[in-house]
Formats: C-alpha cells, sequence, structure tokens
C-alpha cells in the first residue's frame, strides 16, 4: 500500500519514499493517527518543500522492501529514499549478513536512479543474547558506512523507554505516542536533509 497527502499543488515539492515495517505503518491503529500522516500534515501547515510517500507494510522484512522496490520507483519520481526496515528480519533471527547483503541492494536500486538514501538504525529486543543484538544492530552502521549513505537514529527509542507510551507487545508505540514521533522524524529528516 503507498499512501501520501500529496496534491497536485506539491509534485514540484521533494519526495521522501518511505520502505518501512509496522513501526510506519500505524499498526494497532487508524493509518490517519500514524506518525507518516501527522508528519505529512505537519508539513502541509507548515508549506514544508517535502512530503512523504507512505511505503510501509506492517510484517515486512528487507527481503520484502527489496522485492516489492522496483515496481514502486517504477510509478513514483522519488528524491529520497528512507529505509525503515529489518525489525522485522530481527525477530525471525534472519542471519545479519543476509540482512546487510538485503540493505545494500536496496540502497544500489535507488542510487541506480540518483535518489538519495537515508537509512534508519533498528532496535530488536534484548531477549535475543547480547551477541546476536550486537550483530544486529552493526548491520546498519557497516552498511551506512559501506555504502555511503546518511545513518538515521532509531527514531522509536525516544518513546520506547516509556511503558505508557507502547502497545501491550512492547514493541509498538501507541496511537498516544504518534505525534511525538512525528515530531522526532521530522526533527531527524531536517537535520539529514
Amino acid at each position: 500500500m503507498l499512501t501520501s497527502t500529496f496534491s497536485n499543488s506539491l509534485l514540484a515539492q521533494q519526495s521522501i519514499l518511505l520502505l518501512g515495517d509496522s513501526l510506519s505503518a500505524s499498526y494497532g491503529m487508524q493509518e490517519k493517527d500514524g506518525w507518516v500522516m501527522l508528519l505529512n500534515n505537519m508539513l502541509e501547515q507548515e508549506k514544508a518543500n517535502y512530503r512523504i510517500l507512505n511505503a510501509s507494510i506492517s510484517g515486512e522484512t528487507t527481503g520484502g522492501g527489496l522485492a516489492r522496490l522496483p515496481g514502486i520507483l517504477e510509478k513514483n519520481n522519488i528524491d529520497y529514499l528512507l529505509i525503515e526496515l529489518g525489525g522485522n528480519d530481527g525477530l525471525r533471527g534472519f542471519p545479519p549478513a543476509l540482512i546487510k547483503n538485503n540493505l545494500l541492494q536496496i540502497i544500489e536500486l535507488a542510487k541506480e536512479k540518483n535518489i538519495k538514501v537515508l537509512l534508519s538504525s533498528i532496535r530488536i529486543p534484548p531477549n535475543y543474547g547480547p551477541r546476536y543484538n550486537k550483530m544486529f544492530s552493526d548491520v546498519f552502521a557497516n552498511t551506512a558506512k559501506e555504502s555511503t549513505v546518511t545513518l538515521l537514529p532509531f527514531f522509536v527509542e525516544s518513546v520506547a523507554a516509556n511503558p505508557e507510551l507502547m502497545q501491550a507487545d512492547g514493541i509498538h508505540p501507541t496511537i498516544e505516542a504518534q505525534p511525538l514521533l512525528a515530531k522526532e522524524m521530522k526533527k531527524i529528516l531536517e537535520d539529514a536533509m
């Protein structure tokens, strides 16, 4: 599913394609209440020069994102690609080398079309053990370094420490957390672009 708040008057603006998972796909709530839609609404009110096209799907993996990306790029004119994938790979215990390889291929597809890439760091719960957790988190820094793309901080970190802002699963932020995430991501993106 690809959604945005683009209107004809906004087409000259910069577009950021968000290739993400449930953290960006309004998991457990209506799409209008998720941080992406809230951020796009803020950007429209402020007459900012960019908008986000949300191609996030709950449960998406780096492999799934890699498979979907060519079709999305074929149909959309994109200035930036924001990759927010890897959490589901980590939760399934996928080998870090596989995750990194998929991310590198996603980045290469974007670079072939002269699209600037932003890669979000991802964290998974500590119950996977310190060894796997370190290997997993290193994937993002190493991928960004190897492919010379901008590495962004894990945007959910700001709310993850507060149980009241997390759903019962401890992984997905609540509806109350979404405005905070929108503000956090706005700052992160403006610092990176």
